[in-house]
C-alpha cells in the first residue's frame, strides 16, 4: 500500500481516483497540477497542490505518484511529466484492474494505467508509462514499449511489438509478428497487416451519409 499524489484535476484524474479508491490497496491523499491549471478549492475532497513545489507538501521519501495523462502529442505529454517526477525522485505506481485477464509470470513497468477487460497473455512484456483502455487483447509473446496507448477493443496479435510513443485507435487489429514502429498512429478500426515506419499514420476513410434520408428508406430495408 502506499500514499500516492495523482497528477491533474480533469477526467483521467477523476478516473484514476476511482480505480484506486475501489480496485487497489493504494490511499490517494492529494492532487497536483501546474500552478497556472490550479482550481480555486480542493478537489474529489483533497487538497490540490501545485506540481512546481508538491515535494514540499508530499515529500517523495514518503508519497508515491501515478500520472494519468491523455495521449495527447502522442503520449509526449505524459512522459515529460513523467520523466519530471521521477527526477524528483518519485516512484510511480501502476495500477492494473483486477478485472484484467492477466497470468502469473505478468509484469509491467511503473505509471501503467490497465483497466477493466483486457486480456493479457502469456509472456507479454509490458513497458512504461502505458495505458490500455478497455477491453483490449494483447497476444502472447508480444512487447508493449514505454509512452504507448492502447484506446479500447484493440487486437494486438502474437508476438507483435508496440515501440514508443503509439497510439492505437479503437476496434484497430495488428496482425501477428508486425513491429509497429515509434510514434505510429494507428485510426479508428485500421488493420495493421505489415510492419509500420516511424511516424506514419494510418486512418480509414471516414463513412459519408447516404442520399436517403433515414424516414426514407423503402421498406424491404428493414425486412
Amino acid at each position: 500500500m502506499a500514499e500516492v499524489v495523482v497528477f491533474g484535476t480533469g477526467q483521467w484524474a477523476e478516473l484514476a481516483h476511482f480505480y484506486l479508491s475501489h480496485d487497489s490497496p493504494h490511499d490517494v491523499v492529494a492532487f497536483t497540477v501546474n500552478r497556472s491549471y490550479m482550481p480555486s478549492g480542493r478537489y474529489k475532497g483533497l487538497p490540490v497542490v501545485p506540481f512546481e513545489e508538491v515535494e514540499n507538501e508530499y515529500p517523495p521519501s514518503r508519497y508515491r505518484m501515478f500520472i494519468p495523462i491523455s495521449f495527447k502529442k502522442m503520449n509526449h505529454n505524459r512522459a515529460e511529466k513523467y520523466h519530471e517526477a521521477k527526477r524528483r525522485g518519485y516512484q510511480l505506481i501502476s495500477y492494473v484492474s483486477s478485472k484484467a485477464t492477466t497470468w502469473p509470470d505478468f509484469r509491467c513497468g511503473d505509471n501503467c494505467f490497465i483497466l477493466e477487460d483486457n486480456t493479457i497473455q502469456p509472456f507479454v512484456e509490458i513497458g512504461n508509462d502505458v495505458v490500455m483502455w478497455s477491453g483490449n487483447h494483447v497476444g502472447h509473446h508480444s512487447k508493449v514499449k514505454d509512452h504507448v496507448t492502447l484506446s479500447g477493443h484493440v487486437v494486438i496479435s502474437g508476438c507483435c511489438t508496440i515501440e514508443e510513443y503509439c497510439f492505437v485507435a479503437p476496434r484497430s487489429t495488428v496482425r501477428d509478428q508486425a513491429v509497429i514502429a515509434r510514434e505510429t498512429l494507428v485510426g479508428m478500426g485500421v488493420t495493421i497487416l505489415k510492419s509500420t515506419k516511424e511516424f506514419e499514420v494510418y486512418n480509414l476513410q471516414t463513412a459519408k451519409p447516404a442520399r436517403l434520408r433515414s424516414d426514407q428508406l423503402p421498406e424491404f430495408v428493414f425486412k
